[in-house]
């Protein structure tokens, strides 16, 4: 029994996930799963990348977080238009929760929809939300170890970003351990080396999603 209801709940999330999509692509957005680790940057990434581009890609935002609207706030103060989804206590998102904040957004006036899913480095990776692209994102702070303990993370990615790479030096982290850890994994999935607080990489990145966009 235990076997068939993990079942059922997978085939019900994978179905619930291929509407979104068909939602999506009859409105011409690009949807953009970030997964990582709490801490890792998703927030400030995107509170550089939305207002970046503006202009020819307009965005909105879907947050989930186990409790509050720190980040969606963050995100609706520089402009975004934004939809939070507390999960109370769940470690993901799922595509039906997904489903219900694009009946909040204007997907007419939209080209990306970026999906910051819940920090965690385990449990999102295994559920499609819908999503066209998926980012896979590591933080310098949290070691260089990280891609091989946690392999189900960055196999999937479509993009896997390095970030905060400012503070690489300072914590004696070893990019080449990650590049390489990451090679055995993923070879498809380009690799940028991104920080908000020097702008490294993030014309690498703003131009990946440029090349994504329907």
């Amino acid at each position: 029994m235990k076997i068939n209801l993990v079942k059922n709940v997978l085939e019900a999330n994978e179905a619930a996930a291929e509407q979104n999509r068909r939602r999506l692509d009859d409105a011409c957005v690009l949807a953009v799963n970030i997964t990582s680790a709490p801490g890792s940057g998703k927030t400030s990434l995107l509170e550089a990348t939305v207002p970046a581009l503006a202009d020819e890609l307009p965005a909105a935002v879907i947050v989930g977080d186990l409790q509050t609207t720190r980040d969606a706030e963050r995100l609706a103060a520089i402009g975004a238009a934004t939809t939070q989804i507390n999960t109370e206590g769940g470690c993901h998102l799922s595509a039906a929760q997904v489903a219900k904040a694009l009946d909040t957004l204007d997907l007419t006036s939209l080209r990306l929809l970026f999906i910051e899913n819940v920090g965690n480095m385990v449990c999102p990776a295994a559920f499609d939300l819908g999503e066209h692209v998926r980012v896979a994102m590591l933080s310098v702070p949290e070691g260089d170890d990280k891609v091989a303990k946690y392999p189900t993370l960055f196999q999937p990615a479509d993009v896997i970003l390095i970030h905060k790479i400012d503070l690489v030096d300072a914590l004696d982290c070893d990019l080449a351990r990650i590049h390489a850890d990451i090679a055995k994994l993923n070879t498809r999935a380009p690799v940028f080396e991104t920080s908000t607080k020097t702008a490294a990489g993030l014309d690498q990145w703003y131009n990946w999603l440029r090349t994504k966009c329907p």
